[in-house]
C-alpha cells in the first residue's frame, strides 16, 4: 500500500477557494487530502446524503465549473470530469471525514478545520483593519479641513507687505508739454 502524502496547514489552505460567497473545498482536493478516490468520496457522499444539507456541500453549476476550468486551465478532454465537483463548505468537509471513516480522512480533518479557522481569522482581521483605516481616513479628513482653514488665515501673513505709497518731497510742477514740430526744408 502506498505511504499516504503529507500536507501540511498552508496547503490545505490554498485548496480553499470562495464559491457563492462561502469558503470551500473542491471534493477532488478533500479527496486528496483523505486519501481516497475522487468517486468514492461522492459515492459515500450519495448514500449519506442526508448528512450533507446544502450548507455543507453543493454540486457547483456548469457556468461556475467553467470558470474553475478557466482559472485552473484544466483539461476537458478525454479522462477529464464529466460533471461538475462538489464543494464543501467547513462542516461538510469535517462530515465527509466521518462518512468515509478512515484514520487518514480523520486525521487530515484536523488539518482542515484549522485551515478553515485561519482564514476566518484573517478575513476578521481584515475587516477590523479595514474599520481602522477608515475611521484614520475621516480624521485626516477633517484634520485636511482644519490645516486648509488654518493655512488661508495664515497666508496674508506670509506674504511680503504692500510697498507704502512714495511721497515726494518738495513742490512739483505740472506742465504741458510744449509741442515741437520741425519743419521741413523743401527741395
Amino acid at each position: 500500500m502506498e505511504k499516504p502524502a503529507k500536507f501540511g496547514a498552508q496547503d490545505v489552505e490554498g485548496m480553499i477557494l470562495a464559491i457563492r460567497g462561502q469558503k470551500v473545498i473542491l471534493d477532488s482536493n478533500l479527496a486528496l487530502l483523505y486519501g481516497v478516490e475522487t468517486s468514492a468520496l461522492n459515492r459515500a457522499v450519495k448514500r449519506n446524503q442526508h448528512r450533507f444539507p446544502p450548507d455543507f456541500a453543493f454540486r457547483l453549476t456548469a457556468e461556475e465549473d467553467k470558470i474553475l476550468r478557466c482559472q485552473f486551465g484544466i483539461s476537458k478532454g478525454r479522462g477529464g470530469r464529466r460533471y461538475p465537483p462538489n464543494a464543501f463548505t467547513e462542516h461538510g468537509a469535517i462530515m465527509a471525514a466521518n462518512v468515509l471513516n478512515s484514520r487518514q480522512a480523520v486525521e487530515m480533518s484536523v488539518f482542515v478545520v484549522r485551515a478553515f479557522i485561519k482564514m476566518r481569522e484573517q478575513l476578521l482581521n481584515r475587516a477590523e483593519l479595514e474599520k481602522r483605516l477608515a475611521d484614520i481616513e475621516k480624521i485626516l479628513l477633517s484634520h485636511d479641513a482644519a490645516l486648509r482653514d488654518l493655512y488661508q488665515k495664515i497666508r496674508p501673513l506670509l506674504l511680503p507687505p504692500p510697498e507704502p505709497s512714495r511721497k515726494q518731497i518738495g513742490f512739483g510742477v505740472r506742465e504741458k508739454r510744449a509741442r515741437y514740430k520741425a519743419k521741413r526744408k523743401r527741395s
